[in-house]
Parts: structure tokens; sequence; C-alpha cells
């Protein structure tokens, strides 16, 4: 991946992230040179995630207020007769489990769950789901594209894009709202609020809890759009793949949004999100269970495990931009005050540079590549500001090393 200017990594003061955090993508951006990416800002040396999330824990944030305020806007759609009233997308994992729960439990609502399913389920992953609708008092709708559909995408944002996990993050943000256009239903809650995670975007006061329309809508039907690092014609001359197989990865456009007057809500506006809290309520609503050891490239076991290819989502991105799942869960946990910077930056030195070995075999097996395509293609990939050899061993990257890590 070339860069037309040089970018000096500078990390934030506060936590772990580096300013070649990118922010998320969009269905008409993602080309092949990755020259649209957004990057996390910085103010005063602190990152807009810190930033962010700091807010939580301001004292003169009041949650009561936003819990009134949340409680008013729900009352045009609260269901009286015992019908679905809200969409909540997720896998059945802490974060999910818990927004269900709680608009179900303290707003009162109705709502229905909906599952774009994994690549490839892991064992725990799969019982984890199950479990929700088992013992979670929730009803679900799951959704299985085609697997030579669905793994063609993956191997082609591989190599064009070194971003597997692109066609299936469309998926999962864009089939809940194709689902609250057929089932009629207004409102989706996702989690967090995506300027949690680095984004700096500036709202008017009524939009501060809305998704941007941006991430999951069309201008309109002109727009071109890029799954896979490639367009639609593209996709049917060069692959067969033909735009009917994707419905439920593509987007609507923003005149179908408001005219159905669908609402994509940040819950995480409204209620304190922490991902150790989560966890814990998930384990008691659905007997929700963590890995049986620690997930490759990080610390943590309980986080985002559903899917074998997960571990290849986040190690590409650190081939990419320089920063892992560790310091991407280490950053998170500083934010919300669970352990501190000095902590955080000894686990990322431990575990960042990992290789996720475990699910390796069936990540290849699935994108239908070698070994050696592999390593050939995450060198396209790398980037000289970010990375140097340093032998010729290539066996699970150990041939390079990054230049500026955090200290």
């Amino acid at each position: 991946m070339k860069n037309k200017s040089k970018l000096n990594t500078v990390y934030c003061s506060r936590c772990l992230f580096s300013n070649r955090i990118v922010l998320p993508s969009i269905i008409t951006q993602d080309d092949k040179k990755q020259s649209n990416k957004e990057r996390v800002t910085f103010e005063n040396g602190v990152c807009q995630a810190c930033l962010s999330v700091g807010k939580k824990f301001n004292k003169e944030t009041d949650w009561g207020k936003k819990e009134k305020q949340l409680n008013k806007f729900l009352e045009k759609y609260r269901s009286k007769n015992g019908s679905y009233d809200c969409i909540v997308p997720g896998s059945g994992g802490k974060d999910s489990v818990f927004q269900a729960h709680i608009l179900k439990t303290k707003y009162n609502m109705n709502p229905l769950t909906v599952t774009f399913s994994p690549h490839v389920y892991t064992d725990i992953g799969s019982k984890n789901f199950h479990k929700w609708p088992l013992n979670g008092d929730v009803h679900n709708f799951l959704y299985t594209p085609s697997g030579k559909l669905h793994s063609k995408l993956a191997s082609l944002a591989f190599k064009n894009l070194l971003h597997p996990f692109q066609p299936f993050i469309f998926g999962q943000r864009n089939y809940v709202v194709q689902m609250a256009k057929l089932l009629n239903l207004k409102l989706i809650f996702t989690g967090e609020s995506h300027n949690d995670y680095g984004a700096d975007e500036i709202k008017e006061e009524e939009e501060k809890f809305l998704f941007p329309y941006k991430y999951w809508t069309l201008k309109d039907h002109k727009e071109p759009i890029l799954i896979s690092g490639l367009t639609l014609e593209e996709l049917e001359k060069k692959h067969g793949i033909k735009s009917e197989e994707l419905k439920f990865y593509l987007p609507i456009t923003k005149k179908e949004a408001i005219k159905s007057d669908i609402k994509y809500i940040e819950l995480g506006y409204f209620e304190k999100f922490g991902p150790q809290e989560n966890y814990y309520l998930a384990t008691k609503i659905t007997d929700y269970q963590a890995n049986d050891r620690r997930t490759e490239q990080t610390y943590s076991k309980y986080s985002s495990i559903d899917d074998k290819l997960d571990p290849f989502h986040y190690y590409t991105a650190y081939v990419k931009f320089g920063y892992g799942r560790a310091t991407t869960e280490a950053s998170n946990e500083i934010r919300h005050k669970y352990i501190s910077r000095e902590e955080g930056l000894a686990l990322v030195k431990k575990y960042d540079d990992e290789f996720p070995k475990r699910y390796f075999e069936d990540f290849l097996s699935y994108l239908n590549i070698s070994e050696n395509e592999f390593y050939e293609t995450l060198d396209k990939f790398r980037n000289p500001e970010i990375w140097k050899k340093v032998g010729t061993d290539v066996k699970y990257c150990k041939n390079w090393q990054l230049i500026n890590p955090p200290e």
C-alpha cells in the first residue's frame, strides 16, 4: 500500500492509539488504494476516542437525564400489543446481550434480534449464539449467506484490500437495515458510539445519538458501491457475483431510510457501556461463556470469539497500520479505567506481535489461498514507514518488526 505523503507515527498520551488508527469502512469509498481512509484525530496529544469515552466519567454527565431523554424518545415507538418495536443486531456476545436486555427491562421495549452469520463459527461462538434466544428471552432471525459467495468476497477483500472482514462488516451493518425495512420496524440499536473508537463527527444536538447515515445509506442508487475493492459491475463481470446475491450486504438510500422513518441509534450515548460489566451481565443473563484459552494477539478470553476468521481481521490491520488486537483492547480498557497506560503498554509489548496460529489453516482453506500467497499478500500492503525486515524466516511473519512501537 503506497502512501502519498509520509506520516510520522504519534501515540496518544492517555491510551495506546496512534495517529494511524483508521475509521470504519464506507461502502462507497473503500477502494484498492485505501486512499479514502480517515484516521483518528488528536487534540493536544489525546486521541478522539479517549476524549469521547472520557466524557462518560465526567461528573457533569447526567445519566439520569439521558435515561429520561431516551424514554421520552421511545414513547412514539414502544409497542402496546406485544409486537416487536425495535431491532438489536448481534451474535449473542456480551454487548448485544446487554443491549437487548437493557431495552427490555429498563426501557420496556420488545426487541427483535437479528444475526448476520460469522464466516466460520467457533464452537464457543455457536454455543453462545444459541444461548441468546434460549436463555435471554429474545427472538432471533439468523441470516447465513452462501458459503461460496461469502468466502469468495472475503478472499477478494483480502487480496485487494488486505481486509478479509470487510464484506462481513457490510453484511452485519446492512442486513439489519434491510430487515427493519422489510418488517416495518423503525428503530435499530447498535452499541457504543463510533466516536468512542476515534471518529470525530460533528452533529446537531438532536442527532448526537444517531449512527451517521454515511455508514449505512447511499445518497442515491447512482452512487457507486465497492465491495472487496470492486464495483458491482466488476464483481459480476469478473467473478460471476450478481447484485441480487448481495442484497443483504448492501445499504438502502438515505431517502428510503427517511421515508421509512428508520433510525439507527447508538445506545452507548444513553448507557455507559463497559466491556467487563457487559461480560459479567451476559454470563448471568444467557450463561455466556468465555473461551477456554486466551485469544491470540491479545490477553482477553471473552471478546469477539465467535468467528474463526476474526483473528485475521485484527492481524491484517496490524500489518497495514501497525496496531494489533492487544492495542485495541488495552486502549479501550485504559479509557474505562480498568488498567493504567503502563499496564496496557506491557500487554501490547507482550501480545500485539503474536501471530494467530490456531485457526490459520481454517483461514487459508476458507479463502482458498496457499500459505505463500498469504505472506506475499501481506507484504504487498506493508508500509515501509512502519515496518523493517529483520531476517528471512517468513513463517508466521517472523521477518518483520515495527519501526516505532508504542512507548
